[in-house]
């Protein structure tokens, strides 16, 4: 036995817990693939892409076999397309049943649509394999116009099983690819290859994605709004401006001395105003304003529309008629309502108190006042010519390939395509005009001119005499119509609509002509002019709102906001 060497097996002297886990992952061992189908499976209902990426990098890490990634994929794409399918058809059912979904959509355009979602589903559905953005769309579109279920069934999988081998197999390729240059571990997750896909998938998909006209006009768009300042959000625009009113702030020793601008107006009219009683006010001076009435909070909807019919009658009005909520601003919750069906669907849609106003044709202007206390007379600080944009039908494009073919109203397109979403695929004929803009307010697409020049003492004297008769107005913005530029230079012609305070803007700012520069001197001049007019007016006894004040005012103000339908929103900055 001396000098003999006894090798004894390693395992006998590993702990007993390695010696356990590795008996427990032999005994897994066989639940492994179960495991990694259904895990791939769920894992397509975030991205199935991605999650192809990532089984073609398990395949190239020996962690599951080819058929095993295919197959879990395959499950979970399939078995998710027929989830949204169905999802498509349930809210179809109740969703095209609804008063809103009709004055969107009439029967016919559904009609019409579901025959060809029937004659060429099968190609639309197909081809969303393929092409980034669409499939969530066409899959809801295609349950929702009635699409068979087996039919949806049998093209979504055939589209599938060429997709899906080819981009787990272009994954395993370059994941293998990674392995063998040592970039991966056979332990380790698989990180440097699922860029390498991930990047290629990406890539891929970009290019597609432009490669579509209506895309890559989109693209045009938003870079369009971001070069051009009249286009960017509040929250880009307006901190320089801020600094300057805190400046003010501390100048005039108050942080709200400024609401005291306009004294026989809740906060000035900083946010929360009744439009309504401020037109009543207004109406002291004959045959200046608009007619309206007001449809209370507390009335059900058909109250209302009792209401808004029995002011028609009364004061000799016809269709078409302009609904808005009593507090708003930037033109939301307004519309232009031209039939009795869609005056009932438009007022039931508003919550708050609504004001029904008399429809004045003609150019539309903002006419900005101000006015020293101590002064006899007032002054027009700018007038805006409001032009509402329209597109020329070739008898080729439809509306919506008209809109983002044109240079202005490319800049809004999610705009434009919400308020006329009932007739985008229609193809206007040669010659057609058709107005995209009815509402005179920048965010909803009208184009504003700096129209300053028509200013002359009739305009003047005419404004200060409608001011002057208000009491307490002495800051802010008349937003009015007129039969044409001629009859407002040369006889003062005008019809009021709303009278904005003391933070409606100078909205000739917004000229497509002006540079940031010149925009923010014009506000500043507006803001110094807020501070000197309400700082006057606090001496001589009036109290400027409270901070406490201006909230209640805010929170009155944003629930009634948040009550309007979401067709009244934009996203998009700029005045009036």
């Amino acid at each position: 036995m001396q000098g003999q060497v006894i090798r004894f097996p390693e395992t006998a002297f590993a702990p007993r817990h390695q010696t356990l886990r590795a008996a427990a992952m032999n005994e897994l061992q066989p639940l492994l693939p179960v495991v990694a189908i259904f895990s791939l499976a769920a894992a397509t209902l975030i991205s199935e892409d991605l999650t192809c990426v990532a089984a073609g990098v398990l395949v190239a890490d020996g962690r599951v076999t080819f058929a095993v990634a295919v197959g879990a994929c395959l499950l979970g794409i399939v078995a998710g397309d027929l989830v949204l399918m169905l999802a498509g058809r349930a809210l179809g059912r109740t969703g095209f049943a609804t008063p809103f979904a009709r004055r969107l959509v009439s029967p016919e355009t559904i009609a019409r649509s579901s025959r060809w979602m029937q004659e060429r589903g099968a190609i639309a559905v197909s081809l969303s394999r393929f092409v980034p953005g669409t499939r969530l769309a066409t899959y809801l579109a295609a349950g929702a116009l009635g699409v068979g279920f087996w039919k949806f069934a049998l093209y979504v999988s055939l589209s599938a099983v060429v997709w899906v081998p080819a981009l787990v197999g272009l994954s395993a390729v370059a994941g293998a690819e990674a392995v063998e240059a040592g970039l991966l571990t056979a332990s380790g997750w698989a990180v440097r290859g699922m860029v390498v896909c991930v990047s290629l998938v990406l890539a891929l998909k970009a290019t597609t994605w432009t490669a579509r006209w209506k895309n890559r006009r989109r693209l045009y768009g938003l870079w369009q709004r971001w070069t051009r300042w009249e286009f960017w959000p509040l929250w880009v625009f307006y901190p320089p401006l801020l600094v300057y009113v805190v400046i003010l702030m501390i100048r005039h020793k108050s942080l709200t001395v400024f609401t005291a601008a306009n004294p026989d107006i809740p906060g000035g009219g900083f946010i929360g105003e009744s439009k309504f009683e401020i037109l009543r006010r207004l109406s002291r001076t004959p045959n200046r304003v608009a007619r309206a009435a007001l449809l209370p909070e507390d009335a059900p909807p058909h109250r209302r529309a009792a209401i808004a019919r029995a002011f028609m009658e009364h004061a000799g009005l016809s269709l078409p008629i302009v609904v808005k909520p009593d507090q708003g601003q930037r033109g939301a919750g307004v519309a232009i309502v031209r039939s009795d069906a869609d005056l009932d669907v438009t007022i039931a849609s508003l919550r708050g108190d609504v004001i029904v106003q008399e429809y004045i044709p003609g150019h539309e202007l903002g006419v900005f006042y101000c006015r020293h206390p101590h002064e006899s007379r007032g002054r027009i600080f700018s007038i805006t010519e409001k032009r509402f944009p329209a597109v020329q039908g070739d008898g080729r494009s439809t509306l919506e390939e008209l809109i983002l073919a044109d240079e202005r109203a490319v800049c809004l397109p999610h705009v434009h395509a919400r308020v006329h979403a009932a007739e985008l695929h229609r193809v206007p004929v040669f010659g057609e005009s058709v107005p995209l803009v009815e509402i005179g307010s920048h965010c909803r697409g009208a184009v504003f001119f700096d129209a300053t020049h028509l200013v002359n003492p009739a305009i003047e004297a005419a404004f200060d005499a409608v001011a002057q008769g208000f009491g307490g107005f002495y800051f802010g913005r008349f937003d009015v119509r007129t039969p044409s530029l001629a009859d407002f230079r040369e006889r003062a012609v005008f019809t009021i609509l709303e009278l904005n305070g003391v933070t409606s803007e100078s909205t000739n700012i917004y000229d497509p002509g002006n540079s940031l520069v010149r925009a923010y001197r014009v506000l500043a001049a507006q803001w110094r002019l807020a501070f000197a007019i309400g700082a006057e007016n606090r001496r001589r006894g009036v109290m400027p709102a409270s901070l406490r004040d201006l909230l209640r005012l805010g929170r009155r103000y944003r629930r009634q906001a948040h009550a309007q339908p979401a067709s009244a929103a934009s996203s998009s900055r700029a005045g009036a």
